[in-house]
């Protein structure tokens, strides 16, 4: 289209005056060179960039290990169940040798477990065992390990600074609970939550001076774990409860430890549930379709007495959300072998006891893991039909 003479008008209206005649093809090399170079130191300092991040959250885990570690055998030496933290928090000591121990389950599980036969040490066998036994009789399992206090409230812990209130430090959780889904186990881990909602207007998630969660926790876990089963077991009755809150004082056990006589009680409030129309507390109900399964975190605000008050407590909570009540199977003991045993021993006492159930919601302590007696595998009876 140009004439031969115009050829170098025609280069020069295309590439600025800076640049030579003729010189395109070189540049466009080198640029592309340029580009090529500029993404690979990109992704050389994304890299980089990502390994800091990752390796300062390792860190922070591994030194949030250590202080439980040290802190739990220093109060292993005097013999105390509480160590006290900041600003009035106290935690259990055994809690704190949990989250000092690593990885738990596996080859590791005998180094670390408090188990009193080394066959019973990790969690892991008696979990999926429990799991596929409850799936053969068309009965779902929802594991929902109580977070430990510590991990939600680290800053409340002596001789740690914990810079990101929401920040989590439980790998060893997480790599289980992970492990545990990728074999077929539905579980609820509560503590991103927790962490998020850790400042509630209503209170604190946990008792300061108690080794339980508080009458809000109590809430918040039912709610989060009412989303979570509603699909299976469906509504139960609208309006047949009511709920008010209240405020009242507790003597926690973790008060009653040596030389926390001078610790004031404790304020904290609950929501107190009761039958619509009364003042009357709701009674759990063996024909239900939803076991409520595990250890004390069942029983705190529920029972009473040493539980601390009545009628605010998780399974009271559950009835609430889901507008029907639940059965209680739960022990003041250990949540992992002992409440499976009562579960049996219940299912043995009704024909058919299997026949009308949906779901059971295992609810224990995540300490449970490396401080219970054992995990026990623990043979279910067999389903049979009701009636006659």
């Amino acid at each position: 289209m140009f004439p031969a003479k115009h050829a170098n008008l025609r280069e020069k209206e295309i590439f600025p005056a800076i640049f030579p005649a003729r010189s395109a093809p070189k540049i466009a090399g080198k640029l592309f060179g340029f580009i090529i170079l500029f993404l690979a130191a990109f992704g050389v300092f994304s890299g980089l960039f990502l390994n800091v991040v990752l390796g300062a959250e390792c860190d922070e885990s591994e030194l949030f290990r250590q202080t439980c570690a040290g802190l739990a055998q220093k109060a292993e030496q005097t013999g105390s169940m509480a160590v006290n933290g900041k600003d009035n928090w106290l935690f259990l000591s055994s809690e704190l040798r949990h989250l000092g121990a690593g990885c738990f389950w596996g080859e590791q599980a005998v180094r670390v477990s408090r188990a009193t036969k080394a066959e019973n040490a990790d969690p892991l066998p008696a979990i999926l065992d429990f799991n596929d036994q409850l799936k053969k009789m068309n009965v779902e399992l929802l594991v929902v390990p109580v977070p430990p206090k510590a991990v939600i409230y680290a800053e409340g812990l002596p001789a740690f600074t914990n810079k990101n209130p929401t920040a989590r430090f439980d790998r060893f959780h997480r790599e289980f609970y992970a492990l545990l889904l990728s074999k077929g186990v539905r579980v609820l881990d509560l503590t991103d939550s927790f962490l998020r909602n850790k400042n509630e207007p209503r209170g604190s998630l946990y008792c300061r001076h108690d080794s339980h969660w508080s009458g809000n926790g109590c809430v918040f876990a039912a709610q989060k774990i009412a989303a979570e089963i509603r699909p299976l077991v469906g509504d139960g009755r609208a309006n047949i409860f009511k709920a008010d809150w209240r405020t009242i004082e507790i003597d926690g056990d973790l008060r009653s430890a040596p030389g926390n006589e001078n610790i004031s009680r404790e304020r904290l409030s609950v929501r107190r549930i009761s039958k619509a129309g009364s003042d009357e507390p709701i009674e759990p109900d063996s024909g239900s379709k939803i076991i409520l399964l595990g250890d004390s975190h069942n029983l705190v605000f529920h029972s009473g007495d040493d539980m601390l008050c009545q009628g605010a407590g998780l399974p009271d909570q559950l009835a609430y959300e889901l507008g029907q009540p639940v059965e209680l199977v739960a022990v003041r003991g250990s949540g992992a072998t002992p409440a499976r045993l009562n579960l049996v021993r219940r299912a043995r006492q009704k024909d058919g006891y299997w026949a009308q159930k949906k779901c059971v919601i295992w609810c224990f302590a995540a300490r449970e893991f490396t401080e219970s007696d054992g995990w026990n595998k623990v043979p279910l009876p067999k389903a049979t039909p009701s009636g006659p």
